[in-house]
């Protein structure tokens, strides 16, 4: 079997782990969709009411750590996208508009979990995923964007593998 680049696979996997968390999925298209998240008494639980505060805690601290959101407890915007975060709202559109086409992984599902069955299916084995549903667009716009944005794929991949430890489990 012939496997393309094996020492980056297990860190694009990790990152694509993070990239579909349904908190940090949520959060990046709410800011996309609608701007930025005010200073506003209960504007960012209002925005989130599907979340719980620690899922959306979380979310928050991998957006920041991965440089996708700015966080400005001054400013009006309490939240935006820094530039990455935008490419990556644009990689979460592109890939659920792939999956939509496909009707995959089901016609009836929401868009976190057509983002997140299509990011992961873009993880397995590159000739695997070919050959069931064609996913070339996905794994290019996720390729394309890690390698724009290396801090997210060592980042992600560092923060995955400190949660596993943290959670008992190997990596």
């Amino acid at each position: 079997m012939n496997r393309s680049r094996p020492e980056t696979l297990l860190p694009e996997r990790r990152a694509i782990r993070t990239l579909t968390l349904p908190g940090l999925v949520r959060l990046i298209t709410e800011i996309d969709d609608n701007g930025p998240i005010s200073h506003q008494k209960g504007s960012l639980q209002g925005a989130f009411g599907d979340l719980t505060p620690g899922q959306l805690r979380h979310a928050i601290d991998i957006a920041r750590d991965l440089g996708l959101v700015h966080a400005d407890e001054q400013a009006p915007d309490r939240y935006r996208l820094t530039a990455s975060g935008e490419d990556l709202a644009e990689v979460y559109d592109t890939v659920a508009r792939w999956a939509r086409a496909r009707h995959f992984p089901d016609t009836t599902v929401d868009f976190v979990t057509r983002v997140q069955h299509t990011l992961q299916l873009t993880s397995r084995s590159p000739q695997a995923a070919v050959s069931s549903l064609e996913p070339s667009a996905p794994h290019q716009v996720v390729t394309a964007f890690l390698q724009a944005h290396p801090r997210v794929l060592n980042r992600a991949g560092a923060s995955s593998s400190q949660q596993a430890v943290g959670a008992g489990r190997a990596a």
